[in-house]
């Protein structure tokens, strides 16, 4: 647990040396600390000051821009502070040792000062967590997600069904206490089994949305697979634009997996190159094959590669995979049907490929109608969430007692609970901030 009395500070922007560092400051102790470091003392909340910034013994800091946030409407919730200053090392040393050289300040932790604000009602851990995913952003789509998580869409999709289950409690709840009532049944629990079925509903939904989300936000998979000597690696590098896997002759030189990372149609791609796929005696081609076929199955989209000297035939192939037949300007009779010709070794066809591995890439990432799931904590909540509203719809309907049903339902509405932290969820506090960078 976080001392919450001590004030903190940080390096809140890039590693020097920059044009410009912010340094952050939240705490009980910021007033005091603005009032001796501001050589104009205490600055006007909210207003940007320009001015000196002194040590203890008043010494130039720097000359620069600073504010006064007092709390509770900052970031954090706290009297919070920034100082931009120039971003030079030695700048920044001096400003972070005059500040820790103050009464129970520190250094922040990282994610410390989101940490603050969600135990300080600023934000709710779903809304933290758009933090850390803005911060990390590096495609428009993942930085779009990343905004409408930040804005609290998942959070109020989470909590409608939390708020719905609470309902379905409190009817539940009227039959415990009512039982010689005649109407209870119909007035209490009647609606319970309508509100239950349309929660399971939404629930489903949400859950079987082919992990766009988790796409967009880690990356799309895309494996390259053929037979050894297809041309898999030489595709790979010309994709990649540098030689990122040895290219040879030799059937079997890629016996491991080899991934670049992309950007393709506004989405980050992994693309990698796997082992020829062979009957093979030699054992650690084998482990190249088993990992080959592995990393298949688990890619979102198949690069299946042939050539005329390999085997032309695509058997098997999914109608969502992309054939290719490579080294087809050598190639005699070639036709089409559905397959991409071209050349790893000239480039021929390669503006066919990069524009149908976009057109599959945007295809994968969906129209985004609704708020994505975009992370494994949020899908194992909804899925826990979801088992429960079954089990509850399916002990109402066997009809068994209020008390047996508004358990599920309990324990549902809290794991929706602990998704947006409004129930105790200590345990997990520390695996979602700790991922977050010093300054946040």
């Amino acid at each position: 647990m976080m001392a919450q009395r001590d004030t903190i500070c940080a390096l809140a922007s890039g590693p020097p040396p920059s044009a410009i560092a912010i340094v952050r400051i939240s705490g009980p102790a910021v007033r005091d600390i603005c009032a001796r470091v501001f050589e104009a003392g205490l600055p006007t909340p909210r207003r940007t000051v320009f001015g000196r910034f002194l040590d203890v013994s008043r010494e130039t800091i720097d000359e620069g821009l600073g504010v006064f946030m007092p709390g509770p409407h900052s970031y954090t919730g706290e009297d919070t502070a920034e100082l931009y200053l120039h971003g030079g090392g030695a700048v920044i040393d001096h400003a972070l040792d005059t500040l820790c050289g103050f009464r129970d300040v520190r250094l922040a932790e990282p994610g410390e000062f989101t940490r603050r604000a969600f135990e300080n009602g600023r934000l709710d851990l779903v809304e933290a967590e758009g933090v850390a995913d803005l911060i990390d952003a590096e495609t428009r789509a993942q930085k779009s997600l990343a905004l409408d998580q930040l804005g609290g869409s998942l959070s109020k999709v989470y909590d409608g069904w939390r708020v719905g289950l609470l309902e379905a409690m409190a009817l539940l709840e009227a039959s415990i206490d009512f039982p010689d009532e005649e109407d209870a049944p119909d007035e209490s629990t009647g609606p319970v089994a309508g509100l239950l079925g349309r929660l399971e509903n939404e629930l489903r939904t949400a859950i079987d949305d082919d992990e766009v989300g988790e796409r967009i936000r880690d990356g799309f998979r895309v494996a390259i697979i053929g037979p050894p000597n297809a041309g898999k690696s030489s595709i790979l590098n010309r994709l990649a634009r540098r030689e990122a896997a040895i290219v040879s002759d030799i059937p079997g030189t890629t016996r491991d997996v080899v991934e670049v990372r992309l950007r393709i149609a506004g989405q980050i791609v992994w693309l990698a190159d796997t082992a020829g796929l062979r009957e093979v005696d030699d054992a650690i081609e084998a482990e190249g094959v088993r990992r080959a076929l592995e990393r298949a199955k688990a890619a979102d989209l198949l690069i299946q590669v042939r050539s005329p000297d390999t085997a032309s035939s695509f058997e098997g192939a999914g109608d969502d995979d992309i054939c290719v037949l490579n080294k087809a300007d050598v190639a005699e009779n070639v036709h089409d049907g559905g397959t991409i010709l071209l050349s790893a070794e000239t480039g021929f066809g390669f503006s066919a490929l990069e524009d149908a591995l976009g057109k599959r890439i945007t295809e994968l990432s969906g129209s985004r109608s609704a708020p994505l799931i975009t992370r494994r904590r949020h899908r194992e909540a909804l899925s826990t969430s979801l088992f429960h509203v079954k089990q509850a719809s399916a002990n109402l309907e066997r009809g068994f007692g209020a008390e047996i049903v508004s358990e599920d339902v309990r324990l549902a509405a809290q794991k929706l609970g602990a998704l947006v932290g409004r129930i105790d969820v200590e345990d997990i506090l520390g695996e979602v901030f700790s991922s977050f960078c010093i300054g946040k």
